[in-house]
């Protein structure tokens, strides 16, 4: 694979790395195909169980290259009407069919794009440098990978529009506060924290974790009813498998 993008395993647990730290790892269209393919394969892999995006150097990303926009226009993703096709501008953003855990470490500089990105995550945990901003406002330049959609649901409307609308950076306590990220460590031990997270939901059976990841995401917005109704088609079945029966068991031997 191209070394715009690096890809670790091991154990279950597969960090995505993105390695362009001359240009603060912003996305050109090289980059976002990359990270496409990167995604894919995690999906695909099926000893693969949790996945963490991380950003080589000081940064975790500063979003699309600017300096190279066009090469973020592959004749495939719009057609004359701008009509989504799926991938993402920034080449994996726009992807719902990944069900299993996600984590994004935050290290350093997370701006436009790159938030999208770590809010595409399930997980957020940063730094204690990290800084956290919509600044993308001041090029006039749209919020195109799922911003508009996601930075609400995880801070709420208000701080969402904030973020959204005023374009002001905020750092990692305050993204913590917010509920932006979930925890705050030190630089040197942000990927470290971040594997022993993913190592604990690698070490889970993965049928139920799953199913609830995707009850999650597919129930998100609707009336309650509905959304009811995806958990139960969703998680009943898991009740009376063999995977279910043999943790049972092991709860009640206390076996791990």
């Amino acid at each position: 694979m191209n070394n715009k993008i690096l890809v670790e395993k091991e154990a279950g647990v597969t960090v995505i790395t993105i390695n362009r730290p001359e240009k603060h790892n912003c996305i050109d269209g090289e980059t976002a195909q990359l990270l496409y393919e990167a995604w894919s394969a995690f999906r695909d892999d099926k000893d693969a169980r949790v996945a963490i995006l991380t950003g080589n150097g000081s940064s975790f990303s500063s979003g699309a290259d600017l300096h190279d926009l066009d090469s973020l226009r592959p004749e495939d993703q719009y057609d004359s009407q701008f009509v989504f096709d799926g991938k993402g501008y920034l080449g994996f953003t726009r992807m719902t069919d990944i069900f299993k855990p996600t984590i994004a470490a935050v290290n350093g500089f997370c701006f436009a794009g790159g938030l999208e990105m770590a809010a595409w995550c399930d997980i957020r945990i940063a730094s204690s440098n990290a800084e956290f901003g919509c600044l993308e406002r001041r090029w006039n330049v749209p919020l195109v990978d799922g911003g508009t959609q996601r930075i609400p649901r995880i801070v709420g409307w208000g701080r969402g529009m904030d973020l959204i609308l005023t374009g002001r950076k905020i750092d990692a306590q305050t993204a913590l506060d917010w509920g932006l990220v979930t925890e705050v460590t030190e630089p040197k031990n942000l990927l470290e924290r971040a594997k022993e997270l993913a190592s604990i939901m690698a070490s889970y059976p993965q049928g139920s974790l799953r199913t609830d990841k995707q009850a999650a995401v597919r129930g998100w917005g609707l009336p309650l009813e509905e959304a009811l109704r995806i958990e139960c088609q969703l998680g009943m079945p898991h009740t009376n498998n063999e995977e279910t029966l043999e943790g049972l068991r092991n709860f009640k031997n206390r076996k791990k």
